[in-house]
């Protein structure tokens, strides 16, 4: 007697509840791994954002310890920028070739021992080699730490978590702020000379803090997979994507490995014409965040402040430290924006306010005769209004575009030249805002302040108005949307030669 056997395969509805159920778990999972691991990555954002505010609070003790004149702070200031500029220069082909991980961990080791070596410091000289060596480190974090959130999120989520980049160093800014005023002491003490020194060292503790995690965190699956190591870019992308997009990513991702295999690729890729919209995209971005003026803004507020009117120097600090405040707030504000509204919806929104705000605080310091003591009042609730409206858009939308418009094969690059341009910008709207002041200042209405004829602000916010005015018409048609857009659609869309505004999910 033949008996036949039958496998039963119970397709039950409980059954699938189960395989879904699963697979939401696994989706959550995978999604607070990467939370944690965009984190880690972002301290570097707050070491960038300490290293940089640090120093604006230390200069008043340094320079009774060292009895130097202000020619010698402009050194000293200067060569954190000058360190920032070749960090950022040189560091993209050595990401691209030692992997993105490894960059961050040695940015972390000089951040540490850049601010041990501030701290000891016995003389300027050696002051203005530890600035220098602790600008590298912040040249190699603002493109490095983008770029591996960038490459190691999840498309739906990508904007967000780089964004995170920008928060954290809004937040180290401030936090640099209250370390100065933590360790700080009124003329007279006898620490006077020598607490500056605690807040260079307090640098340390975040740059142990980055070593430490990073050292835990994967290598980004797109360089892993560039350099042949499959398997493993299998493993990581288990971790952080959506685990029914894994093989396509991959599959994605190898194309685009087997399309640039087929020319010779080396860093003078970057200049042939298919890329040459990506490189006008992620310099002229960077130029249109700097040259409205942010900067003038961070650094100099207090002395915008004090030519507003504010009674003494103590009063425009606290009003500089609500400038920070809001800047926190509104980044925290753009992580829920950025993937919602998308690039190019942020851009011209926030623009458009900041242009708006640096007229109306034009218009302001013109008319200060007229306006009286409110002008103050005036002043700082626009100067919130324009930094609100800049945290929302090119304070993220910088480094989160040059991290997605670039192929894989000339990210890191790329992405150096971005963050290059953006610190060449950055040094020459620093170095001319005071000359710009006194150049455009209208006859017979200068601003003296205690003797002093300080020339009136309200050319310099009317030049920037321009350039943000020029800038909303750049971003028409270079400015993409890369909202849900992975990274190896958007390169195709560049080899095939079409419009950054056509870009689209």
């Amino acid at each position: 007697m033949n008996e036949k056997y039958y496998l039963r395969i119970d397709f039950t509805e409980p059954n699938l509840l189960n395989i879904q159920s699963m697979a939401e778990r696994t989706s959550k999972q995978n999604k607070a791994l990467v939370v944690v691991i965009a984190t880690v990555a972002a301290t570097g954002g707050l070491l960038f954002g300490f290293d940089t505010g640090v120093i604006s609070g230390a200069i008043p003790f340094f320079q009774k310890t060292f009895g130097i004149t202000d020619s010698w702070i402009e050194i000293i200031t200067t060569a954190g920028l000058v360190g920032a500029v070749i960090g950022a220069m040189f560091s993209g082909r050595i990401a691209d070739i030692l992997g993105r991980k490894k960059v961050i961990l040695a940015s972390a080791v000089i951040f540490a021992i850049g601010a041990v070596w501030s701290g000891a410091s016995q003389s300027a000289l050696m002051l203005v080699f530890a600035r220098f060596f602790l600008g590298i480190a912040i040249g190699v974090s603002s493109f490095s730490v983008p770029l591996y959130i960038a490459e190691i999120s999840p498309t739906k989520s990508r904007g967000t978590l780089v964004s995170m980049f920008q928060l954290l160093i809004t937040i180290g800014i401030m936090v640099s702020f209250l370390s100065d005023s933590a360790f700080a002491v009124p003329d007279g003490d006898p620490a006077f000379t020598t607490c500056w020194r605690a807040m260079f060292y307090v640098g340390v503790i975040p740059a142990l803090i980055m070593f430490t995690g990073m050292i835990f965190l994967p290598e980004t699956p797109r360089w892993l997979i560039s350099k042949g190591y499959e398997d493993k870019c299998r493993e990581v992308l288990q971790k952080v994507e959506e685990p029914a997009l894994v093989e396509d990513v991959i599959s994605r991702m190898k194309a685009d490995l087997d399309a640039d295999k087929k020319n010779k690729v080396s860093w003078t890729l970057i200049f042939k014409k298919w890329l040459r919209v990506p490189l006008i995209i992620a310099i002229g971005i960077m130029f249109v965040q700097q040259f409205t003026g942010i900067n003038t803004i961070i650094y100099y507020s207090p002395k915008i402040f004090l030519m507003s009117g504010f009674a003494d120097a103590q009063a425009a600090v606290w009003a500089s430290v609500s400038v920070g405040v809001v800047n926190v707030v509104f980044t925290i504000l753009s992580l829920f924006l950025i993937d919602r509204l998308g690039r190019r919806k942020l851009y011209f929104i926030g623009l458009s306010g900041m242009v708006v705000a640096l007229i109306a605080m034009g218009t302001c310091f013109a008319l200060q005769a007229t306006l009286g003591d409110s002008i103050k009042w005036v002043t700082i609730s626009l100067v919130w209004v324009y930094i609100a409206f800049f945290a929302i858009s090119l304070g993220p939308l910088g480094w989160l575009i040059i991290s997605e418009v670039f192929p894989l094969s000339v990210r890191g690059i790329g992405s150096s030249i971005g963050a290059l341009s953006n610190w060449l910008f950055n040094g020459v709207v620093a170095f001319t805002f005071f000359k710009i002041v006194k150049g455009l200042t209208m006859t017979g209405t200068g601003i003296t302040l205690k003797g002093e004829d300080l020339g009136n602000p309200a050319g310099a916010f009317f030049l920037y108005a321009l350039v943000g005015i020029l800038g909303i018409i750049w971003g028409y048609f270079f400015i993409p949307e890369t909202k849900n857009v992975t990274l190896e659609k958007i390169e195709q869309h560049w080899r095939e030669g079409k419009l950054p505004r056509d870009l689209k999910a």
